[in-house]
């Protein structure tokens, strides 16, 4: 069988590729609440021949087997939505309704793609005889960047040897390398209540703390990589202005090229609010809530992705599609497409990414994002690529990625993510001496990995 055998199979998937699309774009559900979206998969991947394995603290995850042997391929498939950013598929601002969640990064194409490259992959090992296994990974919480974390401390991915992610974006790209490690911790501060008024001096500001706390973490900003982030947010536990309030606490997330980046900068933080509850003669409780790592680089997994992809068919779109993609970057301010058409050396009209990055290209374009996909290229090779269903300029978590996710551009986007996975998966089968070389390379490159979470 030929890989354009493959990708027969998955275009004869078209069906079930747009309308799970379709389906996860219509019932948006945030971190943590994916019921609808993980139970839809999970009737497809059952209904197509596969045993599903859940796990019973995380009722959103599973995963879904077929074959036996090795290798053990996993393909990772997200679901989940964002708040605020329901849209209808229209080149205004105009939510389906208001303050409900949309996919404005595009996670119903993900997660459709990996299911329709699983399924299709299924049928061609029944067809060649093929050994092996392959696991469609059900991950929910990704958005939250815990949801593979949690999966990993629970065991879920053990006995894989190989992962194949992607996210949709303006490219068609391999990744080796990317996102940025990050970590949430919460300060609780506690202290004394009082009359703001009649008794302020027999008070102990917890919200005084927190202040104290975000100054002094702003004067460290001076003191750590340039290429880490510190952010944060505040509450004062619902108390008014005219108590003295006793409780409040400050949630921070700290991102870094490398996780032990992120936790020498946490240590430095928490030592920032210690300080601040010392002077505000409070008490603090420091909670981390969990981390994500940074991708490890796979060359020889990205490698055979970069040439399965410059071998996949890539998607054809109408003047009515190409025209509504248009019609998304008009909506943005002049020049916001000039940054990302410089970055991938296209030319200066270009509305939509119509071919494959050169192979290093990503070195050149930094992802300063986070995701718990990194936790996965700890525990085995990963690759990654994008591919494009954004025009240029326009950026994920936005109205305007969440009318293309929900249009017959993004779905034929996914069409064709799911023929590159299916191929990356059948070369992996194929060739068991490629296989051995993903292998080797991280073998011998092996880093310990502990899942930065509790329950």
């Amino acid at each position: 069988m030929s890989k354009q055998t493959v990708f027969d199979k998955v275009n004869a998937l078209e069906g079930l590729c747009s309308s799970s699309c379709q389906f996860l774009w219509d019932n948006p559900e945030v971190g943590g609440t994916e019921e609808k979206s993980a139970n839809y998969m999970r009737k497809l991947l059952k209904d197509a021949g596969f045993t599903i394995v859940n796990e019973e603290k995380l009722p959103h995850a599973f995963y879904a087997e077929f074959g036996s042997g090795r290798p053990v391929i996993a393909i990772l498939g997200e679901y989940d939505a964002l708040p605020g950013l329901s849209q209808k598929v229209c080149p205004v601002r105009e939510p389906v309704k208001d303050g409900a969640p949309g996919h404005g990064c595009g996670h119903n194409l993900l997660g459709s793609a990996s299911v329709t490259a699983a399924i299709a992959m299924k049928q061609v090992m029944e067809q060649e005889k093929l050994p092996g296994t392959i696991r469609f990974y059900g991950c929910p919480e990704e958005e939250l960047l815990c949801g593979k974390v949690k999966m990993a401390y629970y065991h879920m991915f053990d006995g894989c040897d190989c992962a194949i992610a992607w996210h949709p974006a303006s490219s068609n790209m391999v990744v080796d390398q990317c996102y940025l490690a990050s970590a949430y911790a919460r300060f609780y501060f506690t202290g004394i209540s009082s009359h703001a008024a009649f008794a302020p001096e027999l008070g102990r500001s917890a919200m005084d703390a927190v202040e104290l706390m975000n100054v002094g973490t702003n004067y460290l900003r001076e003191h750590v990589i340039s290429s880490a982030r510190i952010h944060y947010s505040s509450d004062n536990c619902g108390f008014p202005p005219n108590i003295v309030p006793s409780k409040a606490n400050a949630w921070y997330c700290v991102r870094a090229p490398k996780m032990s980046d992120v936790k020498s900068i946490l240590d430095r933080i928490e030592k920032v609010a210690r300080g601040a509850a010392m002077m505000t003669e409070t008490e603090v409780e420091v909670k981390v809530e969990y981390g994500c790592c940074e991708m490890r680089p796979a060359h020889k997994f990205a490698d055979v992705t970069h040439r399965v992809m410059t071998e996949t068919p890539m998607p054809q779109y109408t003047a009515e599609e190409l025209a509504f993609v248009k019609s998304m970057q008009d909506s943005l301010k002049p020049g916001a497409a000039e940054k990302d058409r410089a970055s991938y050396g296209v030319a200066a009209d270009a509305v939509l990414h119509d071919g494959v990055c050169a192979r290093d290209l990503w070195k050149q374009v930094p992802n300063s994002a986070s995701s718990d996909s990194g936790d996965v290229s700890y525990m085995m090779p990963m690759t990654s690529f994008t591919v494009a269903n954004l025009p240029f300029g326009v950026a994920p978590h936005t109205w305007q990625s969440t009318a293309l996710t929900g249009s017959s551009v993004g779905a034929k986007a996914a069409l064709y993510a799911a023929r590159v996975i299916a191929g990356v998966a059948y070369t992996l089968l194929t060739e068991p001496e490629t296989t051995g070389a993903i292998l080797k390379e991280f073998r011998d490159a092996h880093v310990e990995y502990t899942p930065m979470y509790t329950e």
